[in-house]
């Protein structure tokens, strides 16, 4: 049950303090931008000699690393506490900082399941050119132990990549255009993260309704796209101007059609129904002839849901992979039905069986 003191609000305070005081399993996903502790010593100067709006802010200054350390581990324990047993999180950082982060999310018994590079395609330049332009920044993806069964939406992010396997790098721009959330001219957050980003990220690793917590909340972009997208939402930030911007930015958005935000269902997280089922309910019968998609291929239906091709007899599955000459096949979209005057595949006969949201 999510707590209505939580629900859909942010939170002007401490990160650590706030993190406290929820109670324990109440999120589905966390994502965390947290100080980079970027240790910027010296201005930036472009070549026409004017300076560089870069990250300088007080919030992201540490006294050393053992600070930065810290505050790191006691920040992520506590974000562990609140995941609910199946849940996931997601930080993102630069080479200033991910790398100790990483260490503390192995230390604390998270599971790591990836590290994405975002690849920004519209980088800062490297003005001094003294080093590699830092084109990209890291983020790795957690579950809260290595036993859970965090949601990740395989079918929906190859839909969305046109049928292939996303990969982990992602080539997103940086914030800006009307995006970008500016104050008399200037910048109101200078590290406010793309709602592309976050798009894909909720999309990835949640469902509609799951719960969202971001303890570091910045601009308001991960409860703008987690409101877009039908997910509840919860943040935490500090600083009185950004808790400011983020509340009216998320007061303007809006929750896109309900209609629109189902998603495609992953096959492993589907019911699972044995071919056998199909002969035993009666919707397919023993004798039944299937074939390939060509029809070239013929095979019966036995008694106890195997099939017998010539002189062989097993599975839908070893039959048609054996057929093939592979290893392996999905006996499901191999064998066809015949259905009137076409042909279709069994998998459309047991989607009949799966129950019905």
């Amino acid at each position: 049950m999510i707590s209505s003191t939580l629900k859909n609000k942010i939170i002007n305070g401490d990160s650590i303090k706030e993190l406290k005081k929820i109670p324990d399993e109440s999120f589905d996903l966390v994502f965390a931008d947290p100080p980079y502790n970027l240790q910027l010593r010296n201005k930036l100067i472009r070549p026409d000699r004017s300076k560089v709006n870069a990250v300088n802010d007080k919030w992201d200054q540490f006294e050393n690393f053992e600070t930065y350390d810290k505050f790191t581990n006691d920040w992520l324990l506590e974000c562990k506490r609140i995941l609910k047993k199946n849940g996931s999180i997601w930080v993102i950082g630069s080479y200033h900082n991910i790398f100790r982060v990483g260490t503390k999310i192995q230390d604390l018994g998270y599971w790591i399941l990836n590290d994405v590079i975002w690849n920004k395609n519209n980088p800062m330049p490297n003005f001094r050119g003294t080093r590699f332009t830092n084109a990209h920044e890291t983020l790795i993806w957690a579950s809260k132990d290595k036993n859970s069964k965090y949601t990740f939406n395989y079918q929906s992010l190859k839909c969305f990549n046109d049928d292939l396997q996303m990969r982990s790098t992602w080539n997103l721009p940086i914030c800006n255009g009307n995006e970008r959330l500016k104050q008399n001219g200037d910048k109101v957050h200078s590290t406010q993260k793309p709602e592309a980003l976050l798009h894909r990220i909720i999309l990835a690793s949640t469902n509609k309704n799951d719960f969202i917590l971001d303890p570091f909340l910045g601009s308001g972009t991960t409860a703008v796209v987690a409101k877009k997208l039908g997910r509840n939402f919860c943040g935490i930030e500090r600083e009185k101007l950004y808790f400011e911007a983020a509340s009216k930015r998320i007061k303007k958005s809006k929750i896109i059609e309900d209609e629109y935000l189902d998603t495609i269902q992953n096959n492993r997280s589907k019911p699972r129904i044995p071919f056998g089922s199909l002969v035993e309910l009666g919707v397919i019968k023993p004798g039944t002839e299937i074939y390939d998609q060509k029809k070239k291929i013929n095979a019966k239906i036995m008694v106890d849901g195997s099939i017998k091709y010539q002189k062989s007899e097993g599975s839908i599955h070893k039959i048609a992979a054996k057929i093939l000459g592979a290893e392996s096949c999905n006996g499901w979209t191999y064998w066809h039905y015949q259905s009137g005057n076409t042909l279709k595949p069994i998998d459309e006969l047991r989607e009949k069986l799966r129950p019905k949201n």
